[in-house]
């Protein structure tokens, strides 16, 4: 039995139907070197999602490479509870140095689901430390997405990965999406003054005294179909955690360490939440590891004597892994000595720029962009915005024409994105956009087209 039919037996892939590959084989990643994956045979394959919107610096960066060599021969492993060890300790100074002054306290854990988990636990259990046990409620807003957990998934609002383990879920107030292209208030991007966060107004006017906290993905909502909206309306969510004294948590998992082109997205409004959860980017993509950072405030609400219960009762096998924080150091040598962030000042207008010629094409209803992040969305009539169904599979025809051109394009339902590394070069988005283009511009790749 050849290694493909023994994955076929034995393996279950996540976000993934097994039976689409009952009689196609899945795509087998040998090795990958910067931008590029190879299979078996030595095909190349542009990652242009980064695989799952991790890795920042390329795949098989020297420096992080032997940054995590050098601390195998260390120190490999080591639980977190009553011990600790330099790259923990230095990573967490790191990351508190390019975050807000406010968020000066680092808790670790593994992935970005866990990073919002914590941070939901530690703002409940410090308003049960502060005397308000009854803000015990949160908000989170529609097509939002914060993990797979069961508190993660009581704060998302993408139904149809999560609609399954509803009578699971705890109840918490949801508002609707900003999701300028179909706005839930029937208004114009340009012209709105924010109608979708009403409700959010009456909300808090009603039920503040009973809510801890709101969280959401600052400008972005990725899983969610790839919704970029307006930097006020963050500013806007931020104002009013601050009048009502709810904690502002920005999920920033996906966003952070320059893919928006700023090292977090929220400093493009330039505020400052309670809870800030990182993932994904914090090493380059190498190593699982996560982290919630916090405040003074918070941290010093759990700080007492142990009788008095008020410690904070969380943690994963693997939080603060000497491997995983050696990568995110050596992830913070890549920012240090190659400035990515000169390279994005090219990059970034010149993706923008490359990527209007997508919206000539009938099927193309939107085109969303922010820093190194470009979306399109496929409609069967741009007049009505009338998406394409389920039935059609779309992003599975779009997926698999995308291989045959060398680039990994995994849709999310009628959303096609590039979620490139902020390495990626002016002549790497060149190729990449024009294999992109040879596969959408042919009607017989879009499902359900007919010319």
């Amino acid at each position: 039995m050849n290694l493909i039919d023994k994955g076929r037996k034995y393996l279950w892939h996540p976000y993934t139907q097994m039976k689409d590959y009952e009689e196609r084989d899945m795509l087998f990643i040998d090795r990958a070197d910067g931008l590029m994956l190879y299979d078996q045979v030595g095909r190349p394959y542009f990652d242009t999602i980064s695989s799952w919107w991790c890795i920042l610096h390329g795949h098989n960066h020297p420096t992080i490479k032997a940054a995590v060599h050098a601390q195998l021969e260390k120190l490999e492993q080591v639980l977190l509870a009553g011990t600790t060890h330099e790259p923990a300790i230095i990573l967490a100074e790191k990351v508190v140095s390019i975050t807000p002054p406010i968020l000066s306290r680092v808790f670790y854990s593994d992935n970005g689901s866990t990073a919002c988990e914590i941070a939901v636990k530690m703002s409940l259990q410090y308003w049960q430390h502060t005397g308000n046990p009854q803000r015990s409620k949160f908000i989170g807003i529609e097509r939002g997405y914060h993990g797979d957990t069961i508190g993660t998934m009581s704060l998302g609002g993408v139904g149809e990965f999560h609609g399954a383990f509803a009578d699971m879920m705890f109840e918490s107030y949801r508002i609707p999406s900003p999701y300028c292209y179909r706005c839930p208030m029937g208004q114009i991007k340009e012209s709105c003054d924010l109608q979708c966060l009403h409700q959010l107004e009456n909300i808090l006017a009603e039920k503040s005294s009973e809510i801890a906290g709101i969280i959401m993905e600052p400008l972005i909502q990725a899983a969610g179909g790839m919704i970029v909206y307006p930097v006020r309306y963050l500013k806007r969510v931020a104002e009013l955690a601050g009048q009502y004294n709810i904690h502002l948590v920005l999920d920033e998992v996906a966003t952070g360490f320059g893919r928006t082109g700023k090292m977090f997205a929220m400093e493009y409004a330039g505020v400052e939440p309670d809870f800030l959860c990182i993932s994904k980017g914090l090493t380059g993509g190498v190593m699982p590891l996560a982290a919630t950072l916090t405040t003074d405030e918070i941290y010093h609400s759990f700080y007492a004597d142990y009788a008095e219960g008020k410690t904070f009762f969380h943690g994963h096998t693997y939080t603060g892994n000497p491997i995983g924080c050696s990568a995110g150091l050596g992830s913070m040598q890549v920012f240090e000595e190659e400035k990515p962030f000169e390279l994005l000042k090219k990059t970034i207008p010149h993706l923008h720029n490359r990527m209007e010629r997508f919206l000539d094409l009938p099927w193309i209803g939107d085109l969303r962009r922010l820093g190194m992040i470009s979306a399109l969305e496929l409609v069967k009539n741009k007049e009505t915005k009338e998406g394409f169904s389920t039935e059609e599979r779309v992003g599975w025809k779009i997926y698999l024409k995308g291989l045959e051109e060398g680039v990994i394009l995994r849709p999310l339902g009628n959303i096609v994105y590039l979620w490139l590394p902020i390495s990626t070069t002016v002549e790497e988005i060149d190729e990449i956009i024009e294999r992109t283009w040879k596969v959408l511009s042919d009607p017989q790749n879009i499902s359900g087209w007919s010319v």
